[in-house]
């Protein structure tokens, strides 16, 4: 029976990849795309849905509520370029309509999204550029392919070289586009790495990481869907899948974000990297390289004492907490980090293995998360991790080596 059960299944499944693969190389090309964009509309539906019912906690802030705005934008404009599409069957009648109804709806959606990550990563406060890049590219690309319907003569929706040719130099202009919001939205990413590696005093990289990931596939996404419907029909199935799933990632962990603690956490750190900054620019210490030797001084016996005191062996000292427990201005202790061109998570990373290292050597029967837990990290993969990219040994390894 059982044999009986795995031979019909196989079959089924066997059928099914043969559906799928003559759907992508039969001549009913229309009918397939008809399902995709069918599937497209639901989803943009529901990942609208999705945006419009968080909490209001999740955006009680300005950026969070302006950035959350700008991506349901984003998201009912995509919403009404697959509804069109499905509605008007352009795919029907050819690829120049395709496109077309691509460029009118794709380079504002994705201008849309590009602005909701810059909202969150600059709190609200975005460069005119910033705003106006997007509109610029979308009235251009306009006016190239309502050009093209003036010189050929012909209507809108109709297959003419001219219109060709505009739709390929649009592209150009979206792909342009795109690459500018990208290189924005990955220079500030950077800045925000700097002022969270200089408030925490562990990893917080990976509460970022959806951002970069989320702004590639985007721009990558955006750039390809004009590009593959002018070169070929065969791509656009597996294609629309991955686009599917990288819009989905995008709105989900944006959504994510939003809930958890992390944009809280951002912006008390880009507040404290921006509260350091003013302090340096208004005081007669303002430029990092003049700190006074006294002040030089004064810093390095607070932290000796903190030292010793093991104050570095806390879990969760954040920067403004260690300046407190050294009775330092958090200032003046950042001023003091700035000037030996150390981040205040690496400072305290380098710190507590030089602990670790002495533990292991004093204490060779602790496992690894007692000696995790005493040297004040989060947990015993973080340390282990740490441990190996300091010193080039796992704590075991290193154990073995002091051994000999």
């Amino acid at each position: 029976m059982c044999k009986f059960a795995q031979k019909h299944t196989e079959k089924r499944l066997f059928f099914c990849f043969y559906l799928f693969f003559s759907y992508l190389c039969n001549e009913n090309e229309t009918y397939f795309m008809e399902h995709i964009q069918f599937t497209a509309i639901v989803l943009m539906v529901l990942l609208t849905l999705k945006l419009l019912m968080l909490p209001k906690r999740a955006v009680s802030n300005w950026a969070a509520s302006r950035s959350r705005g700008v991506m349901t934008v984003g998201m009912v404009l995509l919403l009404l370029q697959f509804a069109l599409q499905y509605a008007l069957k352009l795919r029907a009648m050819g690829v120049t309509q395709a496109v077309m109804l691509n460029l009118f709806f794709f380079i504002p959606a994705s201008w849309m999204f590009s602005l909701s990550v810059l909202y969150l990563q600059r709190r609200g406060h975005i460069t005119l550029l910033d705003k106006f890049v997007g509109l610029l590219t979308w009235a251009v690309v306009t006016a190239l392919i309502l050009g093209a319907s003036f010189i050929d003569k012909r209507p809108l929706l109709s297959d003419t070289p001219e219109k060709r040719m505009a739709e390929i130099i649009g592209s150009g202009f979206f792909a342009i586009m795109e690459c500018y919001y990208l290189w924005r939205q990955l220079t500030n990413l950077r800045g925000m790495r700097v002022a969270l590696l200089n408030y925490f005093d562990r990893d917080m990289s990976g509460v970022l990481r959806w951002m970069q990931v989320s702004s590639i596939l985007i721009a990558t996404m955006a750039v390809m869907v004009p590009l593959l419907i002018f070169f070929s029909s065969f791509w656009l199935a597996p294609f629309s899948v991955v686009m599917f799933a990288g819009i989905f990632y995008f709105v989900d962990s944006y959504c994510s974000f939003l809930l958890s603690t992390s944009f809280a956490k951002m912006q008390e750190a880009e507040q404290n990297e921006e509260a350091i900054e003013e302090y340096l620019a208004e005081t007669e210490e303002g430029a990092v390289e003049s700190l006074s030797e006294e002040a030089m001084l004064r810093v390095e016996r607070a932290v000796e004492r903190w030292i010793d005191r093991g104050g570095h062996l806390k879990s969760g000292m954040k920067l403004p907490a260690a300046a407190e427990d050294m009775q330092l201005p958090r200032y003046l202790l950042s001023a003091w980090l700035k000037q030996w061109g150390r981040r205040y998570n690496d400072w305290l990373t380098m710190l507590r293995i030089e602990e670790a290292k002495h533990v292991l050597e004093k204490h060779p029967d602790w496992n690894n998360e007692a000696v995790a837990l005493h040297c004040g990290f989060t947990d015993r993969s973080y340390f282990q991790k740490k441990f190996k990219e300091r010193t080039g040994y796992s704590p075991a390894e290193y154990l073995s080596l002091k051994e000999k």
